[in-house]
């Protein structure tokens, strides 16, 4: 009995989330992957800051296991255990709604006891078996768009997790490969997924990337991302998703491409006029 209850109070608590991604801005921030807890306290301190300053919604971020990296030898993050423990530290203490990343339906349900929005990653949007799964937790589910569709192609996957029973569905825009190691973003995509009537967000900071394009490692060019916002901005973005660290150049993972964090407030600024 006990079990339902809290099932049913934490999909309230997630509708209620949808609803204001819905009427206000919203931004999905936080580090790359989860190097330690006191990184993941610093940088919720800046989001919790960021949200309580302005009218939006923030969503801290992190991945527990970074699965597609180009080398093996890449740091990957602390695991799916040891990773929730460390996203439930992070929205007790500064009282955030969380979301993370998975890659195997079995991780949907492990992680759906934390995090508020499930991410889907954009290599896996088309995975039946992992909609479903996300889909079926009652979570919010954010899938991003994969760098070899087209915004219009978007439709099925948010169909999948739809008609699994879950109307709660974001979709993320993040770039295509159109040549060796480099992404390009056809802002028309926003235009063509707001069609389908669900939240749209821009991945800023991954769509300035250079996957695998740094010796074994993605390079990218943190330079653009305040620029790729205000152009996701004009075609009728609702949220936008920026990864941040205190000191990017030494990341374990996504270096290249992360907003600095103390330079984060000022990145999200113009984007609210």
């Amino acid at each position: 009995m006990q079990l339902v209850l809290k099932h049913k109070i934490s999909h309230l608590c997630c509708m209620t989330l949808f609803d204001s991604i819905k009427q206000k801005p919203f931004f999905i921030l936080g580090p790359c992957v989860m190097e330690n807890q006191e990184l993941l306290y610093q940088v919720a301190e800046k989001v919790a800051e960021i949200g309580q300053k302005y009218p939006i919604q923030v969503i801290f971020k992190s991945s527990f296991d970074k699965a597609n990296r180009t080398s093996i030898h890449s740091y990957r993050g602390p695991g799916i255990e040891k990773g929730m423990e460390m996203l439930q530290n992070v929205k007790e203490k500064f009282n955030l709604p969380v979301t993370t990343d998975i890659h195997e339906p079995y991780q949907a349900a492990i992680a759906a006891q934390v995090v508020d929005i499930l991410q889907i990653p954009a290599f896996l949007c088309r995975q039946t078996d992992l909609l479903v799964a996300a889909a079926e937790t009652g979570k919010i589910v954010n899938v991003k768009k994969a760098q070899f569709l087209s915004g219009q192609d978007m439709f099925y996957p948010a169909q999948k997790v739809v008609e699994a029973g879950n109307e709660q569905v974001i979709l993320t825009e993040r770039g295509n490969m159109y040549g060796y190691n480099n992404l390009a973003v056809d802002f028309r995509n926003i235009y063509d997924m707001k069609k389908f009537g669900y939240p749209i967000c821009m991945d800023c900071t991954h769509s300035v990337q250079r996957p695998g394009g740094a010796n074994g490692k993605t390079g990218g060019d943190r330079t653009f991302v305040p620029m790729m916002a205000l152009a996701a901005k004009a075609f009728g973005a609702d949220g936008y998703f920026m990864e941040a660290h205190p000191d990017p150049d030494n990341a374990l993972s996504d270096g290249p491409n992360m907003v600095k964090l103390h330079e984060l407030e000022e990145v999200i600024k113009p984007l609210l006029g």
